[in-house]
């Protein structure tokens, strides 16, 4: 059993990873303010410190707590904000980032390992699949200020030798993302199908994201724990899917036509996103499970559920 805090734990795959862990038999706590997060999600078998990442009594806190491992998810995730309010997303994804990692290293927590972004870090790129070696020229403040966080982290092993991982996952989905702050393009038009609402498009419908299930999520952030390996890698399907395929995936699993209204494309959005997971399988010896018509069908049955 292993001592083991996760920020962003009330997060839609913070708590996710915070079940698996329990159910392993890991001692867990979370740290979250619930800005985004879901106080229903946290596991009752987990230790909760309802507060903000960038709050200096964190340092405090696990000096004194014996954490062996720090699994770093919370966040400011939205892309639009951060474009619209680049200090806010830095106050959060830096200098929270910074003072968890001051508290990890003050704290003689063993490992990191940090929740990260692939297709914002990387922005607009020839290379698709996009490997971990391509260039990083970020297209919002949000992926700048994560690839920030990347670097720091390298800086506190090399100068402090505190070990880490960083995962960069490509688009997120499944049960628990529609609730709170964390609604991703999945959740956002599972839950206007559930409620039988209109659903905005924005663009042409032919953005293409790597929609990669949270559970596939949660056994890479398992598996990075036990795997001695430093820098970054994609959590991905390596699969693109546009905007279409995803409604025609939902209109699948619902058994019904989803309303759409069409608008202009967003600012400081890709057009294309796709990860190359090799580095995965060589190195965690990792793969995605669910396919995306499983994937979008169990996310809407919980949703219909949720509802009820």
């Amino acid at each position: 059993m292993s001592k083991i805090l996760v920020t962003g734990g009330a997060g839609f795959i913070g708590s996710t990873l915070v079940d698996q862990l329990i159910t392993q038999g890991h001692k867990v706590t979370v740290v979250d303010n619930l800005v985004s997060g879901c106080r229903e999600y946290i596991n009752q078998k987990a230790d909760f410190w309802e507060m903000d990442i960038s709050d200096p009594e964190l340092v405090a806190r696990l000096r004194e707590a014996g954490f062996e491992l720090v699994y770093h998810l919370a966040a400011q995730i939205d892309v639009r904000k951060s474009v619209a309010d680049p200090a806010f997303d830095t106050q959060v994804n830096i200098l929270g980032g910074l003072n968890v990692l001051e508290a990890a290293r003050q704290g003689g927590v063993s490992k990191v390992i940090m929740a990260s972004t692939g297709g914002a870090i990387y922005g607009e790129t020839d290379e698709l699949p996009t490997s971990e070696n391509a260039p990083t020229y970020p297209l919002s403040p949000y992926g700048i200020n994560k690839l920030a966080l990347e670097k720091y982290l390298n800086y506190y092993y090399q100068v402090y030798g505190l070990n880490y991982t960083v995962l960069r996952f490509a688009n997120v989905y499944g049960p628990r993302q529609y609730k709170g702050g964390e609604a991703g393009v999945v959740a956002i038009f599972t839950e206007a199908m559930a409620s039988d609402k209109a659903c905005t498009l924005y663009g042409d419908g032919k953005q293409t994201r790597d929609f990669v299930y949270v559970d596939d999520v949660v056994n890479a952030f398992i598996v990075a724990s036990k795997i001695d390996c430093r820098g970054e890698i994609n959590i991905s399907t390596a699969k693109e899917t546009d905007m279409w395929e995803m409604i025609m995936a939902i209109e699948e699993a619902a058994g019904k036509k989803l309303k759409i209204e069409l608008a202009p494309a967003r600012a400081g959005e890709q057009r294309r996103s796709v990860l190359l997971n090799r580095r995965a399988l060589e190195t965690l010896d990792w793969s995605p499970r669910v396919d995306f018509p499983e994937g979008i069908k169990r996310t809407y049955d919980w949703v219909k559920e949720t509802q009820k």
